[in-house]
């Protein structure tokens, strides 16, 4: 009988990192997830992405266990469709948040994701989706936004770069709300304290496995707290600099199956 994988838990960012360009999964990746879970292993998903926007890639990859979805702000059941967990940011410092950031940069254009496994991704007059084939629901003045829970919100400045308005970000909000960076033209606001790694924490908690026995494949700065919780930190041939210098090891992009590469090294080890 074979030695068991290295590692108990697989933790993968999708966007960047498991997803190509098209949002579709190599089949050298899912052989790799496939004999790493047949290794033993568990699979999780730990993604910006909120729930809702997420349910169609988990479907197509007959996954149906728990992901972190909405940067660490839900714990998500694909097997049962129903939220295990979730915390929302409260709106009114949301607002008061994104007044401090406006203050310091001139107007931004926002975005919502509202809370629930059916929330709907809002965005006011001026903001553009950076991803296009994720759905958003357009509304006539920033005030609509508000008027659901919500899990985070998303920001998006006409001049500034993006490392820059979350350099600004942070220092405005200050404690009010958790600013990260999880993709091009996406600076985002969350729960206070809330990260990916809280999330994951969370999840693995529930799996009965632990920080020591968990890999993390990831492509971003919301990335980092993930890759610190985790035993190893893998980061993609095209990611953001800054999970790059934190990161144990590099593989290669995720548009030549760069997970999948590492996987097959672990199983090969064995």
């Amino acid at each position: 009988m074979a030695a068991p994988l290295a590692y108990a838990l697989i933790a993968t960012d999708l966007d960047g990192t498991l997803l190509r360009c098209d949002d579709t999964v190599s089949d050298r990746s899912r052989r790799a997830l496939a004999a790493a879970r047949e290794g033993g292993a568990r699979h999780l998903v730990v993604t910006g992405r909120p729930a809702p926007r997420v349910r169609p890639l988990l479907e197509e990859l007959d996954y149906d266990g728990l992901a972190v979805c909405g940067q660490g702000a839900q714990l998500y059941d694909a097997g049962t469709g129903r939220m295990e967990w979730s915390v929302t940011l409260d709106r009114q410092l949301a607002e008061v948040a994104l007044g401090k950031i406006e203050a310091e940069v001139g107007q931004v254009f926002a975005a919502v994701d509202q809370d629930g496994v059916d929330g709907l991704t809002l965005i006011e007059p001026g903001y553009e989706m950076p991803h296009p084939t994720l759905p958003a629901v357009r509304v006539p003045r920033r005030d609509v936004l508000w008027e659901e829970p919500i899990s985070k919100v998303l920001l998006r400045h006409p001049a500034l770069a993006d490392d820059e308005l979350a350099a600004v970000a942070r220092g405005a909000v200050e404690s009010l709300a958790t600013v990260t960076m999880s993709g091009p033209g996406t600076v985002e606001l969350q729960p206070c304290g809330v990260t990916k790694a809280t999330g994951l924490a969370l999840a693995a908690e529930r799996m009965g496995i632990g920080a020591a026995r968990t890999i993390a494949f990831g492509d971003m700065p919301n990335d980092i707290p993930m890759f610190a919780w985790a035993a190893h930190g893998v980061a993609m041939a095209n990611a953001h600099q800054e999970l790059k210098a934190v990161a144990d090891e590099l593989t290669a992009s995720n548009e030549e199956d760069g997970i999948a590469a590492v996987l097959e090294r672990l199983l090969a080890a064995r």
